[in-house]
């Protein structure tokens, strides 16, 4: 074995043990740094490196020394549990909370780094310490949005009566009433068109969607079994409801709120009519 995978070996096995210590699963550790869950497989395999940046999160969320990791001989020792960790401003979770957050009001290719380090009350050194350059940086926020949307749908649904019921859940948390919901809106539209120009953000979309579409096939799957939904087929019809949601919420974006018609109390009608019309069961007639 050559001296540089004995090296890697090494440097996964203490990535390991900060896993560990952390208390959490390895996938919850990849969502805390930012970091694509088979990635992080991956280089804990010993099949990948751990670049730099990727490192300098993991030290920085297991509160270790970015030496210990890469087994430098003269280690600071490791901070004590619960110190604070002294990064000024520039915790991986918060470069990528206020990144979304500008994107969303800016559009992601009008945000320099440095607007972002001002946001975080940071320099641009801590922010590529973390996130060398801009891919990375919109990489990181597209996942911390699908996480956030995955998370959101979850609770949202969680005590949910039917299927029926659970699907009009999703409709209302996938209608842009708040500011927030608008601002999440905002952040896919720019998305949307980074996807058609970068190969990995482009992955990433079509994954979040396909995993989106099978979420709504899946409650529609059980509505059909149970007899509230009319029989269809899951798929196309999943197809259709996500496509018609995606493009009233663009239209509702792009004029002023409020106004009728293409505001989102209409969006929201329009897909429960939708619904009704092509999904909800016929009520059988009364004896």
């Amino acid at each position: 074995m050559e001296h540089g995978d004995e090296n890697r070996d090494e440097i996964a096995a203490r990535v390991r043990e900060v896993i560990t210590t952390a208390g959490v699963s390895q996938r919850e550790f990849a969502r805390r740094i930012v970091m694509d869950p088979s990635k992080l497989s991956r280089s804990l395999s010993g099949t990948r490196r751990f670049t730099a940046a990727e490192l300098a999160r993991i030290a920085d969320e297991g509160q270790v020394d970015a030496g210990r990791l890469l087994g430098a001989r003269h280690r600071p020792p490791a901070r004590p549990a619960g110190a604070a960790v002294p990064v000024e401003g520039g915790r991986p979770s918060q470069i990528v909370r206020e990144t979304v957050r500008l994107i969303a009001e800016r559009g992601f290719h009008a945000v320099r780094v440095s607007d972002i380090a001002e946001a975080c009350a940071t320099s641009t050194a801590a922010i590529h310490y973390h996130f060398p350059g801009r891919a990375e940086l919109l990489e990181a926020a597209v996942r911390w949005c699908m996480d956030e949307d995955t998370a959101h749908r979850a609770a949202r649904t969680a005590d949910a009566a039917d299927p029926a019921d659970e699907l009009r859940q999703l409709i209302a948390l996938q209608t842009p009433r708040t500011a927030q919901q608008r601002r999440q809106w905002a952040v896919w539209l720019d998305l949307w068109a980074e996807a058609a120009r970068s190969t990995t953000v482009g992955g990433l979309h079509a994954e979040y969607y396909r995993q989106w579409r099978e979420t709504v096939a899946d409650v529609v799957r059980r509505g059909v079994a149970q007899g509230s939904f009319r029989p269809v087929d899951p798929e196309a019809a999943a197809l259709a409801l996500t496509a018609l949601i995606d493009g009233l919420a663009t239209q509702v974006l792009a004029t002023t709120p409020g106004t009728p018609g293409t505001d989102a109390e209409a969006m929201h009608t329009t897909l429960l009519a939708y619904v009704d019309s092509t999904l909800t069961a016929p009520t059988p007639p009364m004896n």
